[in-house]
């Protein structure tokens, strides 16, 4: 069936005007949000390693359902093909590597790169040595990538999606998603709650 809507890599135009201009469009959008939504601030992006505020990772989870089930949705109606869509290969050491790197990142400058953007973008001053920090760290990484060239290789399984790894049908596997993320998001509320009470008992005690 032929879809109605095709994506700017199925049809070869990634730098044709239109493509550029819907990107500048949707991150000025997603920056705007981002701001709106309070995550221009580093003090509420770490609040979730202390387990005081998961509004980052609800909004996160929240974002990745939209998606899945949008997608899915259009799929099934034929509005989008999501095989012409973009998806990146898995290499499964350096990515695990990389996320393990990002995750100490976020948790010592309390930002990431999209809301470290946000916030310089708003005159936050530790956000602007966060962004700095990252040009830096990225032109070091550059540097060493051929020294490293073998081991981004490592673990290469190809364009490797979650159903077919899981050995479930697309639907199933959505689904699953859901009740993973409604699962989450009830023990993140009892952690934020848990966590309250013992900061109060622990101020009663002082």
């Amino acid at each position: 069936m032929q879809s109605l809507l095709t994506s700017f890599y199925a049809s070869d135009t990634l730098h044709s005007a239109p493509a550029l201009l819907s990107a500048a469009l949707v991150g000025v959008a997603f920056g705007y949000f981002l701001e709106r939504g309070g995550f221009g601030s580093s003090r509420k992006l770490a609040s979730i390693f202390y387990l005081r505020d998961f509004a980052v990772f609800k909004v996160m989870f929240s974002a990745i359902i939209t998606a899945l089930l949008g997608a899915r949705l259009f799929a099934a109606t034929g509005i989008v093909d999501i095989g012409g869509w973009y998806a990146l290969e898995t290499f499964l050491w350096p990515q695990l590597v990389a996320g393990l790197v990002f995750g100490v990142g976020f948790v010592v400058g309390g930002w990431c790169p999209g809301t470290a953007l946000v916030g310089a973008a708003s005159g936050r001053i530790d956000a602007l040595v966060f962004v700095g920090g990252t040009g830096v760290g990225s032109l070091v990484y550059a540097g060493a990538f051929p020294a490293l060239d073998g081991f981004h290789r490592a673990g290469s399984l190809g364009v490797a999606t979650l159903p077919e790894l899981v050995g479930l049908t697309p639907g199933v596997t959505a689904f699953a998603i859901v009740l993973l993320a409604l699962a989450a998001f009830a023990g993140a509320d009892r952690l934020a709650a848990w966590q309250a009470a013992r900061l109060r008992s622990r101020g009663a005690g002082h």
